[in-house]
C-alpha cells in the first residue's frame, strides 16, 4: 500500500509539473485576482447543488432495495466524494455505499450495485450532451476535421460501451438468481462453502439493479443524471467566464467529457491529468490564452473539490472516521442472513 501510494504522489508531481510547463506563475496570480467574483461564488453554489442532486438521484436508484433518508444519502455522498479526492484506487466509490448500508440497515452488496448504476447513467447523460454540442451547437471552425473526427469516433465508441452497460444492468436486474446460479458454477473450483457465499454476494449485488426493473424511478434517476450534468456543465462555463474565456454554454459540454478522461487518471482527486485536461480542453477548442487557462484549470479545481473534501471531513469526524484509518469494510447483517446457495 506504502509503494503504491509513493508512486500515485509521483504521478500526480509530475502531471503538476507537465501541466505547469511554460507557465508564466505571476501572470497565472494576476488572473486568479482579477477573476469576477460573483461568477466564482455562483460557481461554488452550484457545486453544492450538484451534491443535492446526486443525492436525490441515489434515492431513486436505491428505492428498490429499502428506503432512505435523504440526509443519510446526502452526507455519505459529501463523505464519498471527499475520500475520492483524496484517496487513490476510488476508495470512495466503496466508503459511500458502506456508510450508507450500515447507517440505513441494507446490503452493501446491493447498495454498491447502485453506484455502478449511477456511472452508466452518468455515461448515457455525458454522452448525449457532448453529442448535442458536436453534432448539434458546435462551431466547425473551432473544431479541426481530424479532431472532430476523432472525437466523433471516441463518443461512437463510448456509446456503444453504454449500451452494453444498460444490456448487461438489465440482465442482472432481472435474472438476479440466474446471476447467482452462475457464480456458483464458475466458482465451483472452490470449497462449496466458498462458492456459496460468492454465489448469495453476486445475487445479492444484482439486485442493486432492480431499479431497472421500475420505469418510474428510472425515469427520474436519468432525469437527475441530466439535471446533474447540466448543473455541472454551468459551474465549468461560469468558472470560464470569470477568467474571461470566451466559451458557449454547450461547449462545457465537451470540457466535461475531457475532464471524465482527466480524472480517471488514479491520482487522488485527479491532481495533475484534470488540470492539464482543462486547459488542453479550453486552449484548443476555445483559443483560450495558456495563463488564463491554468489560472481557470486550478479554481475551477479547488472549487470543485476543497470544500467537499471539508466538508467530507466534519462529517466523518461526526461519525468516528478518518481518512487515515477507514473503517473494516464488513458484511452488514443483512447480508450475513442472506441464503448462500443458488
Amino acid at each position: 500500500m506504502r509503494k503504491r501510494t509513493v508512486l500515485v504522489s509521483v504521478l500526480a508531481v509530475a502531471l503538476m509539473g507537465w501541466f505547469l510547463r511554460g507557465t508564466d506563475l505571476e501572470d497565472v496570480w494576476t488572473q486568479v485576482r482579477a477573476a469576477r467574483l460573483d461568477l466564482l461564488v455562483v460557481g461554488f453554489v452550484l457545486v453544492v447543488v450538484t451534491f443535492v442532486i446526486r443525492a436525490h438521484r441515489w434515492q431513486y436508484l436505491l428505492r428498490p432495495i429499502g428506503p432512505t433518508r435523504f440526509r443519510t444519502a446526502f452526507r455519505t455522498t459529501v463523505i464519498g466524494a471527499a475520500a475520492l479526492a483524496v484517496l487513490p484506487a476510488r476508495a470512495g466509490d466503496v466508503l459511500r455505499p458502506y456508510l450508507l448500508a450500515r447507517q440505513e440497515g441494507l446490503s452493501t452488496s446491493a447498495t454498491l450495485a447502485t453506484i455502478v448504476m449511477e456511472r452508466v447513467l452518468d455515461l448515457i447523460a455525458m454522452l448525449a450532451l457532448l453529442a448535442l454540442y458536436v453534432w448539434g451547437t458546435a462551431d466547425p471552425s473551432r473544431l479541426p476535421v481530424p479532431l472532430r473526427h476523432a472525437i466523433e469516433a471516441s463518443a461512437g465508441l463510448a456509446s456503444g460501451v453504454a449500451l452494453l452497460l444498460v444490456a448487461l444492468t438489465w440482465v442482472m436486474a432481472t435474472h438476479p438468481e440466474r446471476i447467482g446460479r452462475m457464480v456458483f458454477g464458475a466458482a465451483s473450483v472452490f470449497s462449496h462453502r466458498i462458492a456459496e457465499r460468492l454465489a448469495g454476494y453476486a445475487t445479492t449485488f444484482s439486485s442493486g439493479f432492480a431499479v431497472a426493473r421500475e420505469p418510474q424511478a428510472l425515469a427520474m434517476a436519468l432525469f437527475w443524471s441530466f439535471s446533474l450534468w447540466v448543473v455541472i456543465a454551468g459551474e465549468a462555463w461560469l468558472i470560464a467566464l470569470a477568467f474571461g474565456i470566451c466559451m458557449p454554454f454547450a461547449g462545457s459540454f465537451l470540457l466535461q467529457a475531457l475532464l471524465t478522461i482527466g480524472v480517471a487518471v488514479p491520482t487522488p482527486g485527479g491532481v495533475g491529468s484534470y488540470h492539464e485536461a482543462y486547459r488542453v480542453g479550453v486552449t484548443t477548442f476555445f483559443g483560450a490564452a495558456n495563463d488564463a487557462a491554468v489560472a481557470a484549470a486550478i479554481v475551477t479545481h479547488v472549487i470543485s473539490y476543497v470544500p467537499v473534501v471539508l466538508a467530507g471531513a466534519v462529517f466523518m469526524a461526526q461519525d468516528g472516521i478518518g481518512f487515515g484509518g477507514l473503517p473494516r469494510l464488513s458484511p452488514t447483517p443483512q447480508e450475513k442472513e442472506i441464503p448462500s446457495g443458488p
